[in-house]
């Protein structure tokens, strides 16, 4: 049974008013895709890593990325598509020779602060359940606003905050991407997938410092944790 992450980078970033896309984006002198890249090289237990990217970007980042630092366990880099679902999709038909026991790791690849520990737990979630979804409880109250006013406010103890990576086998996500595929559906995240089929999604305890890096805002915090962790 391997274990293979899939490291969906084809986002724009439109949102950090950057010249390139924010995969590529420096953080501690190094593109935050190649930190994210480096948390799977150095766990033992994942065996295999695909990417997917822009069309136009495959070439940039085999070279800049992969390999400029050195990622031996990239097997291949497939085009993205309009949508992050769509993306996923892609680079699931793209794993060549997984079966279907195969355990998929779901991951973005703007989340470079993954803990192994992290990682590892989903992994063994999912050999366990349909899927395996890491999150974290929400700090906030949360409240549910409809045409500009609060319309409830559900228990915060109730609700979690999604992180990647979201792990499944490789049969059970396949088949869910490529039943919403044919039926038009859209969902916010790959977990959404399996729920909308009846499938149980358990619940893994991530860390607070897994963050997407979305905004300006977000590569202070980047560099911040960097520096932390340089700091030991």
């Amino acid at each position: 049974m391997k274990v293979i992450a899939l490291i969906p980078a084809a986002g724009m970033g439109k949102r950090m008013g950057a010249a390139v896309n924010k995969q590529y984006l420096q953080v501690g002198g190094r593109p935050i895709l190649a930190h994210t890249l480096q948390v799977f090289e150095t766990a033992p237990f994942v065996d295999q890593v695909y990417l997917v990217t822009p069309a136009d970007e495959i070439a940039y980042c085999r070279q800049e990325v992969v390999a400029r630092y050195g990622f031996a366990k990239v097997c291949g880099i497939t085009a993205g598509g309009k949508e992050r679902q769509h993306s996923v999709l892609n680079g699931l038909r793209a794993l060549v020779g997984a079966l279907a026991d195969d355990i998929v790791l779901i991951h973005d690849g703007v989340r470079p602060f993954l803990p192994v520990s992290v990682l590892e737990r989903a992994v063994a979630s999912a050999r366990q359940h349909d899927g395996a979804l890491v999150a974290v409880p929400a700090k906030d109250t949360i409240k549910v606003v409809e045409d500009g006013v609060v319309s409830e406010t559900p228990p915060r103890e109730r609700l979690w905050l999604a992180q990647t990576p979201q792990a499944f086998r490789y049969g059970v996500i396949r088949d869910a991407h490529e039943r919403a595929a044919a039926e038009g559906y859209l969902g916010t995240d790959d977990a959404s997938l399996l729920e909308r089929l009846g499938k149980r999604v358990h619940v893994v305890m991530g860390d607070y410092r897994n963050i997407k890096i979305t905004t300006p805002e977000d590569m202070l915090l980047a560099e911040a944790f960097l520096k932390q962790q340089a700091e030991g």
